[in-house]
C-alpha cells in the first residue's frame, strides 16, 4: 500500500514526541552521555534530555564524505521555522524541563591536546531533520535508527520488566529489587542505578530476553520458588562468566 512519505513522517514524530516527553518526566539527577550505534557512526545522546550532539555526527561525516557545515544548517531559514515550531509546541508541554531550548552551542575549550570540539546539543525532532539535511539517502538509517535504538528495545525492556513482575508476585517472598538487580549482573557484570538508561541496544535486547525466559518459566510452572528464581539466575552468570552451569 502506498501513502505520503511526509504524512508517515509527521506520525513518527509525534511518537518520537511520547518517548520524549517520558525521558522528561524521568530525568535522572546526573546526567549520562549514551554512546549510540547508527550504522558506521557513533551518536550521543544525553539521558536528562534526549538530546543528541549533532556535531559529533558532523564530524564523523565529513571524514569520509563531502564536507557538511552546521553554521548552513542552523542558518537555514527552513531550519530556522522548524525551531521556532519546535519552541511553540514545547511551550505548550506542561513541565517541560527543556526551557524551549531547541539547539545549543558549547564551545570547545582549548587544552594542551588541542581545541577540543564544540558540541551542538539538539532536541530530538531536530537531530532528526539535520541528520536527513546531510545526506537525503539517509533518511532510511536514521527512522530505522531512532525506532530501533531508541524505541523498540527501550519499549520491549520495559514491558519485560513488567511481564516478569506479575510473573514474580506469585512466588512466596518474591523480591523486585533483589531481581533487578541480579539481572544486572548477569548482563552488565556489576550493579548500578543508571545503568538501564545507558545499555545499548544488545543489552536491553538481552535484557528482555531474560526477563521473558524467567516469566515464561514461573508462569509454566518450571520455576516454582523465589529460592528456586533466584538459583537459576546465578546459573545464568556462571554460564556468561564463568562458563560453567555449575
Amino acid at each position: 500500500m502506498f501513502f505520503n512519505f511526509l504524512d508517515f513522517l509527521l506520525g513518527f514524530l509525534d511518537f518520537i514526541n511520547i518517548f520524549v516527553e517520558t525521558l522528561i518526566f524521568i530525568t535522572m539527577k546526573t546526567s549520562v552521555t549514551m554512546i549510540r550505534r547508527m550504522g558506521d557512526f557513533e551518536i550521543l545522546q544525553r539521558t536528562k534530555d534526549g538530546y543528541f550532539d549533532a556535531n559529533a555526527l558532523l564530524v564523523q561525516w565529513n571524514r569520509k564524505n563531502n564536507k557538511r557545515r552546521m553554521d548552513v544548517f542552523l542558518s537555514s531559514d527552513k531550519t530556522k521555522e522548524f525551531i521556532q515550531t519546535i519552541q511553540n509546541e514545547l511551550a505548550d508541554v506542561e513541565n517541560c524541563t527543556t526551557e524551549n531550548q531547541v539547539v545549543t552551542i558549547s564551545k570547545g575549550k582549548k587544552s594542551s591536546k588541542g581545541q577540543e570540539k564544540n558540541e551542538v546539543w539538539m532536541h530530538p525532532y531536530l537531530f532528526i531533520d539535520f541528520a536527513m539535511w546531510i545526506n537525503p539517502k539517509f533518511k532510511y538509517s536514521v527512522i530505522k535508527f531512532v525506532y530501533d535504538e531508541l524505541i523498540k528495545n527501550r519499549t520491549q525492556a520495559g514491558d519485560g520488566y513488567v511481564m516478569l513482575s506479575a510473573s514474580g508476585v506469585k512466588l512466596k517472598g518474591y523480591n523486585f529489587s533483589e531481581v533487578a538487580k541480579a539481572i544486572q549482573w548477569i548482563v552488565y557484570n556489576k550493579t548500578g542505578k543508571d545503568l538501564r538508561q545507558s545499555a545499548t541496544q544488545e543489552q536491553l535486547a538481552e535484557i528482555n530476553d531474560i526477563q521473558t525466559k524467567l516469566a515464561f518459566a514461573i508462569d509454566m510452572g518450571f520455576i516454582k520458588s523465589y529460592e528456586q528464581l533466584i538459583l537459576d539466575m546465578r546459573k545464568m552468570y556462571r554460564v556468561k562468566y564463568l562458563k560453567s552451569p555449575f
